[in-house]
């Protein structure tokens, strides 16, 4: 299982160094040729995508890889650490683009309109919508916070690919300043989007609790055990992307050790069942 997940996550990984190459290569071209800061931002961006994709590529299959000696809790981290480097990448690049367009609404554009603009930024557009539907499709089974990055990334660049649209449409309308406009717009989107990233693999390497809604179905799992009479005391933490439970319940009458190591298991089936849960710890404690 943990092969195939591997092989799945190479395949949508490569997918993405492909989709940022064609829309660098397409855009950067156009933007380079007639002096879109639109197009120059965007085709940017792709580069940065592009980096960020290796990476992920790199250390991100590390995380299937069994637990060892080293390592005895495995290497979950390693797809939020991957996650968290596109993050730095996205908002450093975001920043940049910034400076950029505010160069440009400042001293003026420099764009000439062509029909190959709005050719490169079509097929940018079809291009990452392509790539962010097969990753989010894969990502269902795969679970991996890095691809769910990238996924999230591909997605943007279809928003920041329609705002250079705008720009492009600006230049042919005899608007030249929509150009570096839509850069500045492109680049709060691609700060924004870089920030809400790094901050959610952010906790998931400092081992934070998840969500309310995730800690009341972990609760609800142990109470619907018929022998369970209270939780004393319920931790959930992530490891990695994946969520640790350390439980201590209260139980009441008589019971035997195979009826201990029983109650204990079935209780760490129905908690298992809870998504996004990986390992579960339970003590019991005997009442009256």
């Amino acid at each position: 299982m943990e092969d195939e997940k591997r092989k799945d996550f190479s395949k949508v990984s490569w997918a993405n160094i492909a989709g940022n190459v064609a829309k660098m290569v397409a855009e950067g071209s156009a933007g380079l040729l007639f002096g879109s800061m639109a197009l120059l931002a965007d085709a940017a961006h792709s580069v940065g995508d592009l980096a960020a994709s290796i990476v992920v590529l790199v250390g991100g299959r590390e995380s299937f890889s069994a637990p060892d000696e080293r390592h005895p809790h495995g290497h979950q981290r390693i797809g939020p650490l991957s996650a968290l480097f596109v993050g730095a990448v996205i908002i450093v690049l975001g920043l940049n683009l910034a400076y950029e367009s505010a160069r440009g609404l400042l001293f003026g554009p420099e764009v000439t309109f062509s029909f190959l603009l709005l050719g490169a930024l079509m097929f940018s557009i079809a291009d990452m919508y392509v790539v962010f539907r097969y990753t989010e499709r894969k990502n269902e089974s795969i679970k991996s916070p890095s691809l769910k990055a990238l996924a999230v990334d591909c997605q943007n660049d279809v928003y920041t690919s329609i705002a250079a649209v705008a720009g492009a449409s600006g230049v042919y309308l005899g608007f030249p300043i929509l150009d570096p406009l839509a850069g500045g717009l492109i680049s709060l989107l691609v700060i924004y989007q870089g920030v809400d990233i790094a901050r959610e693999n952010v906790n998931y390497l400092l081992g934070a609790s998840p969500p309310e809604e995730k800690r009341s179905a972990i609760f609800e799992a142990v109470k619907s055990h018929p022998k369970v009479r209270n939780v004393s005391e319920l931790k959930a933490y992530y490891e990695g992307n994946s969520i640790e439970v350390e439980i201590t319940v209260g139980i009441e009458g008589k019971v035997s050790a195979s009826d201990i190591h029983d109650i204990e298991s079935e209780i760490v089936e129905k908690v298992m069942k809870v998504e996004g849960v990986c390992d579960v710890h339970v003590h019991l404690d005997l009442i009256g």
